[in-house]
Order: C-alpha cells, then structure tokens, then sequence
C-alpha cells in the first residue's frame, strides 16, 4: 500500500475477501489520475515487490494499449490499479461489498 502512496495512488482500498471468494485472501485497489500514472504505479509496485522476490504469477492490461485496468495477481493478493473513470464504471468496491474493509487511504 505504501508503493501505492509513493507514486501519489488515490483511494487505495485493501479488502479482506478470504470469506467470500477463493479467488484471493485480499485485493488492493486504487486510481490513478491518468493512464500514464496508473501505469506508472503498478510499475512501481511490481519493481519495488520483484526487489523483494515477489513476483506476480499474472499481469493484465499493462503495456498493451491505455492502462485503465491493470490487474496484478500475487497469488493471495490480488492488486487493481484503474483510471478514476474505470474505476467509477467498474466499482469492484460495490461488488465485493460483503468483504471485509481493512484499510482505506485516501
């Protein structure tokens, strides 16, 4: 979350979803003011975890074409990183609203 912070990511938001689905233990969520800095802070986010040999098993939306949904799975951690637009359109807050909120920064 801290990554997120770093690169000026608004509204992250880590849901505890290990009650709801088995997709994940939890997802990170958070926007960007544009494509240029979403791309920027999942970028951040995966040189700052690969220093740490983490990983992701999965990226998507990254480096083919705008970057207002860049999804990146960790395996128990799932990390969203959207447009502000994408994000109001997709609302994933909404429809994992049974999970658990841990933390918000905004």
């Amino acid at each position: 979350m801290d990554i997120a912070s770093d690169k000026k990511a608004s509204n992250t938001v880590l849901l505890d979803i290990k009650e709801v689905s088995t997709l994940a233990d939890y997802f990170v969520i958070c926007s960007g003011n544009s494509e240029r800095q979403a791309e920027a802070i999942a970028r951040d986010i995966e040189e700052q975890l690969d220093l740490k040999d983490i990983s992701p098993t999965h990226v998507e939306g990254r480096g083919k074409g705008p970057g207002r949904w860049i999804l990146m799975d960790y395996g128990d951690v799932i990390v969203h990183v959207f447009t502000q637009a994408e994000r109001d359109y997709y609302r994933l807050e909404r429809i994992w609203s049974s999970a658990k909120t841990v933390l918000v920064v905004q």
